[in-house]
């Protein structure tokens, strides 16, 4: 894929505008704007971002059947949690119609899309981009500028881990459960930080 190909990205931005309600469109846009503000300060490349948070939820408006097959394609097993609420899987659906129907072939972009929903180990800077700027965008109730200015001063660790926390915290109050994966994503950035802390040794 041509990484700045402005073709294929107003083929996904097309698909997305025919496949979404109009205000999940803008707030795609508002996150594909952060993103570049976050790869840009992070030193990622800014298309990256905007492409991955115009894409991120492609799918989220899909029926269960659709989202079920789609990622069924994707070659990594479906948990029970994600098949009683297919619409968790509505990220890593995305990542598949990319590859199969748009030819994204980045396993950056591939891995930010797929996993901006509930998170994983192992997560590449892009995709913890993407998960930061879903939830922190300036549509988002209390994303106002005073709530995101410290973001700014953090680590990329840092900012995911409290906007994570952030969510946690919203999903306990709401009495919805944490999945596994989420809590080992969390994991995974304390080790990482704490690391990070040591001056990176084991």
């Amino acid at each position: 894929m041509d990484i700045n190909s402005v073709e294929l990205m107003e083929k996904v931005r097309k698909f997305t505008l025919a496949s979404v309600k109009p205000s999940r469109y803008e707030h795609c846009e508002r996150v594909a704007q952060t993103a570049m503000i976050l790869c840009e300060l992070f030193d990622i490349h800014p298309w990256k971002g905007y492409f991955s948070g115009l894409a991120h939820d492609m799918c989220r408006d899909l029926d269960d059947q659709t989202l079920l097959s789609l990622a069924a394609h994707d070659n990594r097993p479906i948990s029970e949690v994600e098949k009683q609420k297919p619409l968790l899987l509505h990220g890593r659906a995305a990542a598949v119609k990319l590859f199969r129907d748009f030819g994204v072939d980045d396993t950056d972009i591939l891995q930010a899309v797929a996993r901006h929903t509930l998170g994983c180990e192992k997560m590449r800077p892009l995709a913890k981009i993407i998960f930061i700027a879903d939830k922190i965008e300036p549509g988002r109730p209390q994303s106002n500028q005073k709530y995101r200015e410290p973001f700014y001063t953090m680590s990329l660790d840092q900012m995911c881990l409290t906007v994570l926390d952030e969510n946690i915290a919203y999903q306990k109050s709401k009495n919805k459960p944490v999945v596994a994966q989420t809590l080992a994503f969390r994991e995974s950035l304390i080790r990482d930080i704490q690391k990070a802390s040591n001056g990176g040794a084991q």
